[in-house]
């Protein structure tokens, strides 16, 4: 990544940054929220560009989408030297950067995430792809954008219900790295943080870690925390009318992968119940039913960090403190979703 700019002034400082950058076209991806909501703030800003916007969701993150994006990236006549802007969350970004990386084998994007989800996670460490066949992120690719580019302003578009999403990453950013950070963190009237200090700080664990390790082959599966179960509880209740959103679902994950890091590496019992009241202040909690657990052990079976058979967390030491490549057997994942139900709502 050449630049990662944080904004007081989008509208001034993204036709400031296109000015220092050579393109023959520019195109400006979107899905069906983020051009209502987000567009406006910049479309005047802009120079002369192709836009297109697919159906907002992680429902929508699959190659019948990105067969579309292809598409309109080919009649639009789109050649090798096209910019693509993904103005949006994680779903634009992942999947924008996804289609830009193998459209005529790469052209240069630069993501504006516009959601607190998407710039204090998915902004940094080049993660790229999309859902296939219920597996979240299943197909994909590791490639940088040109940039990133992070405002503030675009949080004002957020439904409460996005924003807390997207505080689940920043919480886990304390969790896994720093102990004063989390501690820092509201719990009661949450939503009057001071965004854009929390944004750089989470932005700056996340970059640090994906420094020293780009392709995840070690430090940066700690950035996996409570998603190993909460990816799974994601997906499984995506096509229900269950539908959590994804910072809801590692939230849970969070909880349960808690229980886990005090059962095998003994975390104390203090920072589990630290972990879960702070968690449950924020996001409430949900019954799992006993008759979904299998299905979602199942797809934990599909997490990336798994070595054959064998399923592999990313655990707690203690809380700013986190390992790797932690064997866990299924029925400890079992365990751990009971631990999460017993827990007063």
């Amino acid at each position: 990544m050449d630049t990662l700019l944080f904004s007081s002034d989008i509208s001034l400082d993204l036709p400031r940054y296109l000015t220092t950058k050579k393109y023959s076209k520019l195109g400006v991806l979107m899905d069906s929220q983020t051009i209502n909501h987000c567009y406006p703030i910049v479309s005047a800003a802009l120079p002369e560009h192709a836009m297109h916007a697919f159906e907002a969701g992680e429902v929508h993150k699959n190659l019948d989408t990105c067969r579309d994006i292809w598409q309109w990236m080919t009649d639009a006549n789109f050649d090798r030297k096209t910019l693509i802007l993904n103005l949006g969350g994680g779903v634009t970004g992942d999947m924008g950067g996804f289609c830009a990386s193998t459209y005529k084998r790469g052209i240069r994007f630069v993501n504006i995430p516009t959601t607190l989800l998407s710039q204090v996670d998915a902004s940094v460490g080049g993660k790229l792809g999309i859902d296939f066949n219920g597996f979240k992120n299943h197909i994909g690719v590791f490639n940088q954008p040109e940039g990133v580019l992070i405002s503030d302003e675009f949080l004002q578009t957020l439904p409460e219900a996005e924003l807390r999403s997207g505080y689940a990453e920043v919480l886990k950013h304390g969790l896994i790295r720093n102990e004063n950070y989390f501690y820092s963190l509201k719990t009661e009237n949450w939503q009057t943080q001071h965004w854009k200090d929390i944004i750089a700080v989470s932005v700056g664990i996340k970059r640090e870690v994906v420094d020293k390790d780009p392709k995840e082959d070690g430090l940066r599966k700690i950035l996996n925390f409570g998603h190993t179960i909460g990816h799974a509880i994601e997906s499984h209740y995506l096509d229900t009318p269950y539908h959590l959103l994804h910072g809801e679902a590692i939230a849970i994950g969070m909880i349960t992968e808690a229980y886990l890091s005090h059962k095998f590496l003994r975390m104390p019992a203090a920072d589990l119940d630290t972990i879960q009241q702070k968690l449950l202040a924020v996001f409430g909690k949900i019954s799992i039913a006993d008759a979904d657990f299998n299905a979602i052990i199942k797809r934990c079976f599909q997490d990336k960090k798994n070595d054959g058979e064998a399923l592999n967390f990313s655990l707690l030491k203690r809380i700013g403190s986190c390992d790797f490549n932690i064997v866990v057997g299924k029925e400890a994942v079992i365990e751990a979703l009971e631990y999460y139900n017993s827990l007063a709502d």
